[in-house]
């Protein structure tokens, strides 16, 4: 009986403290399982400024199952994915998960017991982040809720980008779906198969610190808004109609005043105050609009998902580099 081909695509971006570890860990998994999988890790370094791709050179010198490819520049951790998605040559199954060991590689066999069960998708729902302050937790919480309540599209609150995939889910990410605002969270959820979940407690960071700033948890929630969801547009235009009738009905107020109170002074603090929250809420939507349309301007420009600098125990058609 033929094995099954399995790859790890793990994204890493300076973890020259805990990649080593990772790497043990992982291949230690990996060797526990050689009788049903033929297994490799293929790790995506998206342009490090420590000794991340040194220590990853001399890995794949001695462990010919761990595969690295470079990018030539940050192009971030959804791209890092995608990149391995599309450099996991032939696989049966995918194995997607972060090299900062918060997601447990000892958890990779249950994941892939859901997998031979026919399930396409087999995504992690984190339980509980040992380490993460209640300031990411609260802002968590309200990302997933605001994004539930704006999109079509059901995604699980606290989901992460620890998942197994089949096959046809990674040739459908391959060949159709080509996004640039990637979110894969709810892309994979959009893609639709056979799902199920599996719940995990993460792990505090074994070394470093958390490469996801506020600023980039802030553009992946936008991304995800701005991919499954078109309510922001239409919100304009039920603000707008408001907006209209409390402008109408201040305007016969005012008007009823001046017919009924002439020594009331002209109400110019009301204009001002009109005008302030007519241009306020102008400028918000046009802010989404420019939100849409700078996503318009990504896409049609054609610019690849990523470019690639290096590849290390991967063998792959040069026209592909």
């Amino acid at each position: 009986m033929a094995l099954k081909r399995l790859t790890v695509v793990a994204p890493v971006f300076n973890e020259e403290d805990v990649i080593t570890e990772f790497h043990r860990r992982v291949k230690s998994v990996l060797d526990g399982m050689r009788d049903r999988y033929d297994a490799r890790i293929l790790f995506v370094v998206d342009r490090c400024t420590d000794n991340t791709v040194g220590i990853l050179r001399q890995i794949a010198a001695q462990d010919p199952n761990a595969q690295v490819l470079t990018l030539s520049s940050r192009f971030g951790h959804q791209m890092s994915l995608l990149a391995g998605v599309d450099f996991a040559q032939d696989a049966d199954a995918i194995v997607m998960m972060d090299s900062d060991l918060q997601h447990p590689p000892e958890l990779i066999p249950q994941l892939l017991e859901k997998f031979e069960e026919g399930n396409d998708v087999v995504f992690t729902i984190r339980k509980a982040t040992e380490d993460i302050s209640s300031v990411r937790k609260l802002l968590g919480r309200g990302f997933y809720r605001l994004l539930s309540y704006l999109s079509d599209v059901p995604i699980q609150e606290n989901a992460a980008d620890f998942r197994v995939i089949s096959a046809r889910v990674a040739r459908t990410l391959k060949n159709d779906i080509r996004e640039r605002s990637l979110f894969l969270r709810g892309i994979l959820s959009w893609i639709g198969f056979n799902q199920v979940s599996v719940e995990y407690l993460a792990a505090k960071r074994a070394a470093g610190r958390s490469k996801y700033s506020l600023s980039r948890m802030f553009a992946l929630a936008a991304a995800g808004i701005l991919s499954f969801s078109t309510k922001p547009l239409k919100m304009g235009i039920f603000v707008g109609v408001g907006m209209a009738f409390l402008g109408f009905a201040v305007g016969v107020f005012t008007l009823v005043e001046y017919f009924f109170d002439r020594s009331i002074p002209s109400g110019w603090t009301t204009i001002v105050m009109l005008l302030l929250l007519f241009s306020g809420v102008q400028l918000i939507f046009m802010g989404v609009i420019g939100a849409y349309i700078g996503g318009i301007y990504e896409e049609v420009k054609g610019r690849p998902h990523y470019v690639v600098d290096e590849t290390m125990n991967l063998h792959v058609e040069q026209s592909r580099l």
